[in-house]
């Protein structure tokens, strides 16, 4: 790590300077990282890359065990960090750090399991002397780029992060400005742990500073960019990897409004119920939630408006993480007054630092037309609702909806009739759909899918967290008449790395091995 920490009255350009949300006040600052210290991290990354890529999984798995330990042992004074720079309360971050660890596990269980690698052998039904061998490869060093939300979730040692190592690629992280010295702290904790679990020094390596981001997006050796954060940010660098000579994919998780639908008959049947519910989600994490529902839409006359007013009156109040996010909540919620929406109620707010303020909004239905701000994501705890007055006129709505992360429905149980017709819907809009539950919060878990159409993310087909999160980091690649010899082990014939494999068409697990790993506990 060859970042330093400096004094907060050396307020320059150099540094990423954090604050204390609930105060303003500056921490000392962080150093930039220098184009050249860039360009060695990069290039040892290269330089490892197929040593890490030809390590098995199950050392892998050991080097992420590593971390994960580190993780815990040092967990008091990175939550008391963490904290200081992003006012999310030390229950909350205690518990996105032990989910932290949990994933950092499970991600090493799912390489070690071995079927992500879709390892595939045809040397039958196919023309004579053919022998045909197919499994994904990892493409090399990926730059990570964590949120300003999840400091531990998704920053420096996050799912991003995890999944990379565990497809068996280098990473080179860039800090957040939002917890700058939590994440030269999480890099030196990485650095030592990853050594002493003998992985290669060019597994992991962290820069500093916006110049040195784009340095490492332009940077030839880098493969992949994975990135959590703002729609502007994420298509920002969508266009500066497509502008390269080599253009590579960018793993944007961005966010946009998610929808939260409630059916005539959970409505007639719990609609104070929804409104609170959908009041604490909206608001958890003073709204810093990519999967914040941003907009519920509920049958006329229900009043549902008024119940989320109630019960915001019930919520403590929050700090949002920067100053840049407080200014920009604030010309969010005047841009959503001047669209025509109107204030039903608000919340408590902080008298100092970047305190927000919850509010709920009403609309009408014919006011969410495409372009509109009532459309367009606002960072921060505010909702709208919208009345709709039958299926026809809420069919038309979520057809004028950007696609989302995730989709929710409030239903009257099995029997509604409008379930059916509502998942298939939302199931074509949306990377989640969840009936009857809240969707902020991620399970890391074989099935899960956090991902979604643009603007959701900018590759639809890929999912920043669950064990499918491994493919981003992988490609396919067939062996045609290649010996034993010179073949990737999963694809030898004694499987000396003893994945599953599908073999001239029908699947063979492997024998005595160990169950697949259980899902990574609790929620991002």
């Amino acid at each position: 790590m060859s970042a330093q920490i400096y004094p907060a009255q050396a307020l320059t350009p150099e540094l990423d300077i954090g604050r204390n949300p609930r105060t303003g006040q500056a921490h000392p600052g962080v150093r930039h990282t220098a184009p050249g210290e860039v360009a060695r991290m990069v290039a040892a990354a290269a330089a490892t890359a197929q040593s890490i890529a030809s390590t098995a999984p199950a050392q892998r798995a050991r080097w992420l065990d590593s971390l994960a330990a580190s993780l815990q042992e040092h967990t008091d004074a990175l939550v008391a960090l963490a904290d200081a720079e992003t006012a999310l309360g030390e229950d909350r971050l205690s518990g996105e750090l032990a989910k932290a660890v949990a994933s950092l596990r499970f991600y090493g269980a799912v390489a070690a399991e071995g079927s992500y690698l879709q390892a595939t052998i045809d040397t039958t039904s196919t023309p004579a002397g053919q022998d045909l061998r197919r499994m994904r490869l990892p493409v090399g060093p990926v730059a990570v780029f964590g949120a300003s939300n999840f400091p531990f979730g998704f920053g420096v040692l996050g799912h991003d992060t995890a999944s990379a190592i565990a497809a068996g690629c280098p990473v080179v992280v860039k800090a957040h400005p939002a917890h700058p010295r939590l994440s030269m702290r999480l890099g030196e904790i990485a650095c030592a742990a990853l050594a002493e679990s003998g992985a290669p020094a060019g597994v992991f390596a962290l820069v500093v500073g916006f110049e040195a981001g784009l340095a490492l997006v332009d940077a030839s050796p880098i493969a992949a960019v994975a990135f959590t954060g703002s729609q502007s940010g994420g298509m920002a660098l969508v266009q500066r990897a497509g502008q390269r000579t080599s253009p590579i994919p960018v793993f944007a998780e961005m966010g946009t409004v998610n929808p939260v639908v409630v059916t005539p008959a959970g409505a007639r049947t719990r609609i104070s119920q929804v409104a609170t519910g959908f009041a604490q989600s909206f608001t958890m994490g003073t709204g810093q939630f990519c999967t914040k529902p941003g907009l519920l839409l509920t049958p006329a006359g229900t009043d549902a408006a008024h119940h989320v007013a109630a019960a915001l009156g019930e919520l403590p109040a929050g700090w949002l993480l920067t100053s840049a996010i407080a200014s920009s909540y604030g010309a969010a919620l005047s841009r959503l007054s001047a669209a025509g929406a109107c204030v039903a109620g608000e919340g408590e707010s902080p008298s100092a630092g970047f305190g927000s303020v919850a509010t709920v909004f009403t609309a009408q239905a014919d006011d969410l037309t495409p372009g509109s701000p009532l459309l367009q994501e606002c960072f921060g705890p505010a909702a709208i609702v919208v009345e709709y007055a039958d299926p026809d006129q809420l069919r038309q709505v979520l057809g004028r909806l950007q696609p989302a992360l995730v989709a929710t429905i409030a239903s009257g149980g099995d029997g509604d009739k409008d379930l059916p017709w509502l998942v298939q819907l939302l199931a074509s809009r949306a990377g989640r759909v969840v009936v009857d539950g809240w969707p902020t919060g991620v399970a890391n878990t074989w099935s899960q899918q956090h991902g979604g159409p643009w603007p959701a993310t900018s590759r639809p087909d890929a999912t920043s967290v669950g064990a499918a999160a491994l493919d981003r980091f992988t490609r396919p690649v067939a062996f045609q008449g290649a010996s034993d010899s010179v073949l990737p082990p999963p694809l030898q014939s004694a499987n000396p790395w003893a994945v599953p494999r599908r073999v001239n068409g029908r699947s063979v697990p492997v024998i005595d091995t160990d169950a697949a790993p259980a899902p990574a506990e609790g929620r991002s």
